[in-house]
């Protein structure tokens, strides 16, 4: 059998050595709380001026959109899941139903969605703590907020923060998801207070035109607009629940807690983005936070509640890092999974007396923190949203092939409706995928056939030489 046709058994982890596996110490609270720590921030807080400056008002319709294809995917995410309940994510379902090769690319994708994702979050905190700062009189040089593309020379917020981060979680995995549901519930609270003071300065005016920009991705290349072209870049908003299938092998109870965690958290998290969205654009018009670091602060700014404003800054200042910290234990978990099968230095692929990757989270702290230093919130955001988008493809497709090739396997969560919410899924990807800024889609195919260069040349022998007997 060729190297790029091996197919991972899905009994494969009961066989790892003590030091290559990880510790069960999360139950389903702590797993919702991940996911909606994951997807509820950057996305809401941040990108929603993105969205808006593309699409307008229709913004609410690009949520939308991105939101039901995200649902496609979650579903998909929780069958699987439940039934390959190992560390990984799509990498390891992609191993077990595809193939090496398959599974190489989707982990070579997923190493570029999880630290972009990570930096990008890690820049818009950034202009939050920057802002909140400014707010209280203690502003923070120009030079040292921003990376180069905007005329600073180093983002020494964004860093900071990742190494924070990093440093909770080499602390233990169960003590870090018990901090980040706490900071989760202040996000929580923090957005409903944004609703609250912004619905009684509704104007319906301000939806209209309701989609100034059409509705199809239009432009020239790289300032496209459209419904399409915000939902391929909010789709970021949404993405997050994957990271709670990267905690498969730590969750006490996979089959029940996994589907609980994937499903429940993206219920949570729509009905909360189309609240903020609807009370954003009705509070003020959507061409006078478009594009902003801080939109919602600015909103509440400008109807004239500087107190709120405040609070809101303080708030991201302080539950953000949820975001950073969901991803990045999703990164790490990726990085170790693929270097315990010998895709990546299998060194790194040792745990520590309390049962986290200590060397794999500190590899992953040094990539996010050069990205979140030197690059664009905006450019950082789109390209992780190509990594998310194929491996949303792979896990709808890894769960049609299991309901053909192995129906009457025990899944402890049925997809409803698999053969529709899973060519919706896919095909709703490839329609975001193609809604990308071409520069973009571009950069994901240069990224990927390096990625097949270091496999040809270097990743399948030692993945080869990692399963031959001692």
């Amino acid at each position: 059998m060729n190297n790029w046709t091996y197919r991972k058994s899905v009994t494969a982890h009961d066989e790892l050595a003590e030091h290559h596996r990880l510790a069960r110490t999360l139950s389903w609270p702590h797993l919702v709380a991940l996911g909606v720590g994951a997807i509820v921030g950057t996305g809401i807080l941040t990108l929603i001026g993105v969205g808006a400056g593309k699409a307008g008002p229709a913004v609410i319709l690009s949520f939308a959109i991105a939101g039901l294809i995200c649902a496609c995917a979650a579903l998909a995410y929780a069958e699987v899941a439940t039934m390959i309940p190992a560390s990984g994510s799509a990498y390891t379902y992609s191993y077990v139903v595809f193939g090496e090769l398959i599974a190489w690319i989707i982990g070579w994708s997923l190493i570029l969605e999880y630290s972009l994702v990570v930096s990008a979050v890690a820049v818009g905190w950034s202009g939050y703590v920057s802002g909140f700062l400014a707010s209280l009189g203690w502003g923070l040089p120009q030079a040292w907020i921003a990376g180069p593309h905007a005329g600073g020379i180093l983002n020494l917020p964004a860093i900071v923060i990742i190494g924070l981060v990093a440093a909770m979680l080499m602390a233990g995995t169960r003590e870090s998801a018990t901090l980040n549901a706490v900071l989760v519930l202040v996000k929580m609270a923090a957005l409903a207070l944004f609703i609250a003071i912004a619905l009684p300065h509704f104007q319906a005016s301000n939806f209209e035109p309701f989609m100034p920009y059409g509705f199809p991705r239009s432009g020239p290349s790289g300032s496209e607009v459209g419904v399409m072209a915000a939902a391929a870049i909010i789709f970021f908003a949404f993405y997050g629940f994957d990271a709670i299938a990267t905690a498969a092998e730590e969750a006490k109870n996979p089959g029940r807690d996994l589907s609980i965690g994937i499903v429940g958290s993206m219920v949570v998290c729509v009905a909360i983005y189309m609240a903020v969205a609807a009370a954003a654009i009705g509070a003020l018009a959507y061409t006078r936070f478009a594009d902003s670091p801080e939109p919602l602060a600015l909103i509440l700014r400008e109807i004239g509640s500087g107190w709120g404003a405040q609070l809101l800054g303080a708030s991201a200042v302080i539950a953000l890092p949820t975001v950073i910290l969901a991803f990045f234990y999703g990164q790490s978990r990726i990085f170790f999974t693929m270097a315990r099968d010998g895709l990546l230095p299998q060194g790194l692929a040792r745990v520590s007396s309390r049962g986290s990757p200590v060397r794999i989270t500190l590899f992953t702290a040094a990539v996010v923190a050069v990205i979140a230093g030197l690059f664009p919130l905006d450019e950082i955001a789109a390209l992780a949203n190509a990594g998310t988008l194929a491996a949303f493809v792979a896990v709808c497709a890894a769960m049609l092939v299991l309901r053909r090739r192995d129906p009457g396997a025990e899944r402890k969560f049925r997809a409803p409706a698999a053969m529709v919410i899973g060519p919706l899924g896919i095909l709703g990807c490839l329609y975001l995928f193609w809604s990308l800024p071409a520069q973009t889609r571009w950069y994901f195919l240069l990224w990927n056939l390096i990625g097949l260069a270091v496999y040809a040349l270097w990743a399948q022998r030692q993945a080869a030489r990692s399963r031959a007997p001692a």
